[in-house]
């Protein structure tokens, strides 16, 4: 199916990287377009952005914060009792307030219970709030409950002031502040938006219940002031570090009422000049109100605090909007897309992941750069998505490798001593790079003389013991010249020198091993002789020749050999023949003249042994016998 919709798929790897780079881009989308299964992880990095941003914040001047604070409480018993207060106090701040000519109040405290005691209390409360334009009060909505009854949306429309009626009938549980007259009634939500972690991060601009949009109070407030709101049901909040300017109740409550009447011109000029315009909130920072959240600045944010900042953004268009989900999801496609490019290039996965770092680092500098523009890029996602593509990527190559070295150190430890073949691996060899090659190389075929009567004056079980301790002696000579072992021909042993591993030398160790497997045959001789052994009776024949050939794995999948062919092969086994009844080991005029070639000493010398004539050759091959050197 791949190859269908690819065609440019030509092998298992790249049919690999194809489907795993289509389900990790499928999966992107599905999680960017629908599932948001990160969608806490990208609200925390977001929250490292805004941290980031929050200083340079600066809280809008015209919002003022009246915090009934612990030490509020504690200042305002003689005069209003413990708390909760009448609701006078608030009716006595409020018409001061009025004086000063704020240009909103917000009242973030719960005015839903009547005081049964005091109602005239409540009353004078109402009145103020009447009289003063441009101020509201808080309603909460609650889960539906026996002990809050539902209201009828079409009876509170108009005190919401929503402007476009949903279906008739349509009822929600609100809390609303029945301790004011509802002419008062001036009212938003104050509902937090809590994420999968428990953070406030968001605010609503309304809240659809039926087709009715009930207002937040934020926006019923900035709306009222400029009309201006942003599109959604909601809004996600820019926080600034230092907070609004803010007054402590009992402070402010003692000024206006106590100190105002005796304040000089002057000095009442500089009060109403501190809320002249403002907008003012009124909440509890104490901790008995509880009404404290976790947000991306504290673990302990005051509702009232929050409040002001959601009215901060609105009113001065500062809140964060999300970017489309087809930009982050164009990102990760991207990044993948490279990934793949570098992978196919054979690029070092090392260099890559740090390529594909600098991108992440310069990606989320970007998405931080965003903020100053109030627009909040998810960047989680495909983040997470490419990573998964590289460490996916780069562990099946990491196995990948590791079984073509397993195979590699499979095939040539056949072959070659364990060293060599530890060479051969750490220069990345493969079957595939090593086949097929021209070399230069010497070539030995060692045989033994006399083996077809022994073999057929002893049993079967005893010229195998044989021919096995005598080979395992020769192949340890062999790859302790550094040669290539590369095959047993019955009783015949092939080797050559200079492949897979270039060797300048390859002549002279091919001689060095060959004069060395013909002292090792004496060894062995008289190491049987000594074992009283009577399979004594044989000699060895060793032929060398230099020359160029094919080096490679040869065979089917199921069975390949590294082995060499070609007319310098076939020469060599010549040569072999050549020796019985001349010497044990012949070279070709080849040979010594690469070994002649060489910088370095050498223990043999060469002596002349005659002119041949070789089956497929007109011309005769000169052979020379080696001489060690006497001292």
């Amino acid at each position: 199916m791949l190859k269908k919709l690819f065609p440019f798929i030509n092998n298992a790897t790249t049919r690999w990287y194809a489907a795993l780079t289509l389900l990790l881009v499928l999966a992107m989308a599905v999680e960017l377009f629908g599932l948001h299964g990160l969608a806490t992880t990208e609200s925390r990095l977001g929250d490292v952005y805004l941290r980031h941003h929050a200083p340079g914040y600066k809280a809008d001047a015209d919002i003022v914060v009246v915090d009934i604070d612990d030490a509020s409480m504690l200042g305002m018993q003689k005069i209003a009792g413990l708390w909760a207060w009448k609701r006078e106090i608030h009716g006595f701040l409020l018409e001061s307030l009025a004086t000063l000519e704020p240009r909103a109040v917000v009242f973030d405290l719960n005015f839903h219970e009547r005081d049964q005691e005091k109602p005239l209390s409540d009353a004078f409360l109402s009145q103020q709030i009447q009289q003063l334009p441009h101020t509201y009060i808080e309603v909460l909505q609650l889960k539906p409950s026996a002990f809050v009854a539902d209201v009828a949306l079409q009876d509170v429309g108009d005190v919401f002031a929503i402007k476009q009626a949903g279906s008739k009938g349509a009822r929600a549980t609100l809390q609303l502040p029945y301790a004011i007259d509802r002419k008062a009634w001036r009212l938003g939500l104050v509902n937090s938006i809590e994420d999968a972690d428990g953070v406030v991060r968001r605010y609503h601009l309304h809240i659809d219940v039926n087709g009715w949009k009930i207002p937040s109070l934020p926006a019923r407030v900035v709306g009222d002031i400029n009309g201006r709101l942003p599109a959604g049901k909601d809004f996600q909040l820019f926080w600034p570090e230092k907070g609004h300017q803010r007054y402590a109740y009992a402070d402010l409550f003692k000024k206006l009422t106590e100190e105002m009447p005796d304040l000089s011109p002057a000095a009442l000029a500089e009060l109403k000049q501190r809320f002249q315009n403002k907008i003012i909130v009124i909440g509890s920072s104490a901790a008995g109100a509880f009404d404290h959240h976790l947000t991306p600045l504290d673990a302990g944010y005051p509702g009232v605090d929050i409040l002001a900042v959601a009215i901060d953004n609105l009113k001065n268009g500062r809140s964060i909007r999300d970017v489309a989900a087809i930009w982050p999801f164009t990102i990760g496609v991207c990044l993948i897309v490279g990934l793949v490019f570098a992978f196919r290039r054979r690029v070092n996965p090392v260099l890559t992941g740090s390529l594909l770092l600098v991108a992440t680092v310069l990606a989320l500098l970007l998405a931080d750069n965003m903020i100053n523009h109030h627009l909040m890029l998810p960047l989680a996602t495909p983040l997470v998505f490419a990573w998964a593509w590289f460490l996916s990527a780069a562990i099946a190559g990491f196995l990948r490798e590791r079984r073509t070295r397993d195979r590699t150190v499979s095939l040539f430890g056949r072959f070659l001593n364990p060293e060599v073949v530890r060479k051969i691996v750490d220069h990345g060899e493969t079957v595939e790079s090593l086949s097929g090659q021209t070399r230069q190389i010497s070539v030995l075929f060692s045989d033994i003389r006399g083996f077809t009567s022994l073999s057929e004056s002893k049993s079967p079980d005893e010229v195998v013991k044989l021919l096995n301790r005598y080979f395992e002696h020769q192949v340890e000579v062999v790859w302790r010249h550094r040669g290539t072992l590369d095959k047993f021909i019955g009783d015949c042993i092939m080797a050559f020198w200079g492949a897979p591993l270039d060797d300048a030398e390859h002549a002279r160790h091919a001689v060095a091993a060959a004069m060395e497997m013909q002292a090792n045959l004496l060894a062995f001789r008289q190491e049987l002789l000594a074992d009283g052994s009577d399979l004594v009776d044989f000699d060895v024949g060793i032929g060398v020749h230099t020359g160029s050939a094919v080096v490679g794995f040869i065979g089917a999948k199921r069975k390949l050999d590294y082995t060499a062919i070609g007319d310098t092969v076939n020469l060599a086994s010549r040569v072999e023949g050549l020796t019985k009844g001349v010497a044990r080991v012949l070279v070709t005029r080849e040979t010594v003249q690469a070994c002649a070639q060489s910088k370095s000493d050498f223990e043999f010398d060469f002596e002349l042994r005659g002119a041949f004539a070789v089956k497929g050759r007109v011309a005769e091959v000169e052979l020379y016998e080696p001489i060690r050197k006497s001292a």
